[in-house]
């Protein structure tokens, strides 16, 4: 059977390579992108199975209008895909203002609004999945990624609240967390003029590492395009999926560290809890 999925930013990377497998396979593709055009090759291929619209996914009301035109040109989609980010690296102290607020509105409130333009829709139809695109960086961190951090860190709390709401109408939602991959997303990524002060720190280290190239790429993307796909057909719905061994191995040190401070501060945890409750407790 084919399916139909609604993909944010098709240009290139991870959605680019969905749109074209999906394609491929025979399933139909609602495909946004700032430049509409750039997919121009793929609808002279597939014609009417591709359709395509520009989104900018940081306002609201047009992310709200190409959802709802694609739901009526298409019917029934099964997959909405959350593809499209903005990086930035720099420092906390080198970001500017209006890099820190495009890497908020992108990768936070931009899929945000997507959501929740996307679930009445869902609501009515009584089923379909959300894939949402995180990375590593959003369980664990990495110097010279505070802000790109906080908007991954933020949708992903975001979407773990989401999972639990749209349960009981027969949505399901996964966090996708592909690792450092040669996807052309390291090459756009923007940048700030660099402070000497951090010249020797490990923001200045990783800095020098994707400038002279050194930084480790592991993973292979139409590994990670076609792992999205296969948990799509494979009907599980994990509320996460780490796809790359640095994403493995960075999340579960991370979450292992974290676990074995968060136990640390068990009995100061415990000790100001407030007598009335404390003994209530004692007595069970």
């Amino acid at each position: 059977m084919t399916s139909t999925w609604f993909i944010t930013g098709t240009s290139s990377g991870f959605g680019r390579l969905l749109t074209e497998r999906l394609l491929a396979r025979g399933d139909r593709v609602a495909a946004t992108l700032r430049r509409p055009e750039a997919l121009d090759d793929l609808r002279a291929e597939y014609g009417d199975r591709l359709w395509t619209a520009r989104l900018d996914v940081t306002d609201a009301a047009q992310a709200e209008r190409v959802v709802g035109d694609a739901f009526a040109e298409l019917g029934e989609i099964d997959v909405i895909v959350n593809n499209a980010g903005y990086g930035v690296f720099a420092s906390v102290e080198e970001a500017t203002e209006e890099q820190i607020r495009r890497v908020i509105d992108t990768n936070l409130l931009g899929s945000i609004h997507v959501i929740r333009a996307a679930l009445p829709h869902l609501r009515a139809q009584g089923h379909g999945r959300i894939l949402q695109v995180s990375t590593a960086g959003g369980q664990t961190t990495y110097p010279g990624f505070g802000y790109y951090h906080a908007s991954k860190w933020g949708i992903e709390g975001f979407c773990e609240t989401v999972a639990r709401e749209i349960a009981p109408f027969g949505i399901t939602l996964t966090i996708v967390e592909p690792g450092a991959t040669p996807t052309g997303f390291g090459a756009s990524l923007d940048t700030a003029p660099p402070m000497p002060e951090y010249a020797a720190t490990p923001a200045g280290e990783v800095r020098k590492a994707l400038t002279d190239g050194t930084f480790v790429l592991p993973n292979d993307p139409e590994r990670i395009a076609q792992a999205m796909i296969d948990l799509v057909d494979s009907g599980a719905a994990p509320l996460r999926l780490p796809l790359g061994s640095d994403t493995y191995d960075d999340i579960r040190a991370s979450l292992t560290a974290r676990l074995a401070e968060h136990d640390a501060h068990r009995n100061t945890a415990y000790a100001v809890v407030s007598e009335e409750i404390s003994g209530t407790q004692e007595q069970r």
